[in-house]
Formats: structure tokens, sequence, C-alpha cells
């Protein structure tokens, strides 16, 4: 009796219950409401699900992300090795893999002021540097924060790695998502903010055809003008590019079917789940957390409010042809931050059409970004 009680004692103590602080309690109350944001309110559910999963799991069991050195065994956690892939920058470079194999430059090709409105949206990434520095951050973990800005978690991911603040990985990246899945809710208020009922009711004139051969030139031409320029974006823009040549050129539909299904959804789920990992309470739960939540809240309200604000610039001096709602599109949420667009401009006038019109700038937003990474690899490494 006394070895039946002895042994369920001791798997009680083994038990997560007693190994576990307030904070991690708090931290698995966090990954419900992320997942319940992305299961019930379907905000980005591709991206949080996987995350918060994985913030639930390194707070119930650490050990999961704990490297061989911190092991008896000298096997590594299962989320190490994934998280391993996020250092290395691998899984940032899949993911602009597959959006360039998802995304139609089209409508950027057919009206390249769009790539105005998307640099404008870039001021949200350097307000958000020189904010950080004001609180305390170094250079590069200043840089590796702005990149919340562009509302690109990939992108964040990537420049945190590159400039070695792999501490601040987890909040980065978590913070990054986070408004990327929060874009229809913080968006539309700047948006009404920024512009006039009348200024939302203009409807733009339908873009011109493209034509195949600038749909194939366009991506080969980025590159090489982008890279031989800041030869560090290679790894984002070269990927990115690569997948949109897999797509326009009509001779590999399996490697672009691959590429934005299949591969895609992979690398999606690996990189979720360590991302969400990386939050551990210990890690998570701290004011660089705090600073670095608020900043990115306060980059990319900038950076919205730069692309609408652009957007009526342009309109006035083009005699109302561009709905400055387009502008708010120069984020790099895609396709997100383009149907938000739509959206406002819809609730406007029900008979306006901005989807396309507004997919120009999001796609200028992406390659934006990721100069602006480039950027600031090239002035810190």
């Amino acid at each position: 009796m006394d070895y039946i009680i002895e042994t369920f004692g001791n798997l009680i103590h083994q038990s997560a219950f007693f190994g576990l602080t307030v904070g991690n309690y708090a931290m698995i109350v966090v990954a419900c409401v992320f997942l319940y944001l992305a299961i019930k309110k379907e905000y980005e559910p591709l991206l949080l699900v996987p995350i918060a999963f994985g913030m639930l799991l390194v707070n119930m069991f650490p050990s999961i992300m704990a490297s061989p050195e911190e092991t008896s065994n000298g096997i590594g956690g299962l989320l190490h090795y994934f998280y391993l892939l996020d250092e290395w920058s691998l899984l940032p470079s899949l993911i602009f893999l597959g959006v360039g194999a998802m995304t139609d430059f089209g409508p950027l090709i057919a009206n390249p002021k769009s790539f105005l409105l998307g640099a404008a949206a870039q001021i949200g990434i350097y307000a958000a540097y020189f904010f950080a520095i004001l609180l305390g951050f170094n250079d590069k973990a200043a840089a590796a924060i702005s990149i919340i800005g562009g509302a690109d978690g990939p992108t964040s991911i990537f420049l945190a790695g590159k400039l070695g603040q792999t501490e601040l990985m987890g909040p980065i990246a978590v913070a990054a998502y986070s408004y990327m899945s929060l874009v229809p809710i913080i968006q539309p208020p700047i948006m009404r903010l920024l512009t006039t009922e009348k200024e939302r009711k203009i409807k733009m004139e339908q873009l011109r055809p493209v034509t195949k051969l600038e749909r194939i030139l366009f991506p080969v031409i980025v590159t090489i003008v982008v890279v031989m320029i800041l030869p560090d974006t290679a790894p984002l823009v070269g990927m990115l590019m690569l997948g949109n040549l897999f797509r326009e050129s009509g001779v590999v539909k399996q490697l672009a079917e691959t590429a934005s299904n299949a591969l895609m959804y992979i690398v999606v789920i690996l990189l979720g789940t360590s991302v969400g990992a990386t939050t551990s309470a210990e890690a998570f739960l701290n004011w660089n957390t705090i600073k670095i939540v608020i900043l990115g809240l306060v980059a990319f309200a900038i950076g919205t409010a730069g692309g609408v604000l652009l957007g009526k610039l342009m309109s006035k001096l083009t005699g109302g042809k561009i709905n400055p709602l387009i502008g708010s599109a120069g984020v790099s949420a895609v396709p997100m931050a383009a149907r938000v667009a739509q959206k406002v401009g819809k609730e406007a006038d029900p008979t306006n059409y901005l989807l396309m019109h507004a997919m120009g700038p999001n796609v200028a937003g992406v390659i934006g970004t990721a100069v602006a990474a480039g950027a600031f690899m090239a002035i810190f490494l």
C-alpha cells in the first residue's frame, strides 16, 4: 500500500502543476485568448493557432525548447530544432517564396505609383527605430523591433536573427503577427480619421491589362535592382521574386503549386509553433516585451497613417483619381490590408471596388519592408 501511495505521490509531483509559476499560468491564459481570437473571431488563424499552441506547450513543458546542452541525454526539445530554422533565417525566406507564388503582382505593375504608397507606409518602421532608441534599446535591437511597423512577421524574425537579437525574437514575432491579425481592427479608425467621406467614395479607373512578358520580367528586374543595391536582401527579395516567377512563367506549375500550398503550410506550422514557444513566462513577461508591443502598435499606426496621407496628397495632385484609402495597404500584411481598404471604401459607397488597386501598395509594402531590413543589415552588420 505504501508503495502505491509513494508511486502516486511521485506521479503527482512530476506533473506540471507543481512546477508552474504564476507567470506560466498567465501565459497559458494569453495562449487561450489567442486561440479564441483565431478560432472564434478568425483573426489570421493560420498564424495565431500554431503560435498560440506553441505558447501553450512551452509554458506547461519548458523542456520542449531545451537545447542539447541543457538536457541530460544531449538531445534537445522538439521545438528547439524548429526554432533553429528561424535563427538560421530559413523559415522566413521560405515564407517569402510561398507569398511570391501566391501573390499577383499585376496591380503593382499596372500602376507603378503604388510603389510610392508602399514606401510611405514604411515611415512607421523608421519612426519605431528612433522611438526604440529613446526607450533604451541598442541600435541592433531597435532595428529588429522597428520592422514590426511593416506588419511583416517573417521579415521581423529574419532581421532579429541576422542582427543577433534572438532574445527579443519571441516578443518581436508575437507582436508582429498579432498586429498582422488585428489589421481589420487597428486600421479602419485611422483611415476614417484621416479621410473625408468624399475621399473614401472616390472610384478609381480600371487598371490596364498587364502582359505576360511584363509579369515575367518584373521579378527578374526587381531582384537585380534591389539585390545589387542591397545584397543582404537577397534571401527575402530573391525568394519572393522566385516564387512569383514560378507563378507567372507558366512552365513550372508544379513548383508554383507546391510553394504556395504544401510547402507554405508546412513552413507556417514550423514557424508558428517555434515562435510561440519562445514566449515562456521568463522570457516574455518583462518590461522589454511591454515596450516592444507598444512600439509595434505605434509603428503600425504611423505606417498606416503615412500611406493614407500620401494617398491624400496623390489624390489632390491627380485631381481626385486616387482613393487615399489604398495607401493604408502599404503595410505588408498581404492580402489582409488590401481587403481592409476595400471594406472601408465599400462602407462609404457599396459600388466602390478598391481591392485590386490596394493590392499594388500592398505588394510594394512587402518589397519595401524587405528593403528596410536590408538597409538595417547594411548599416549594422
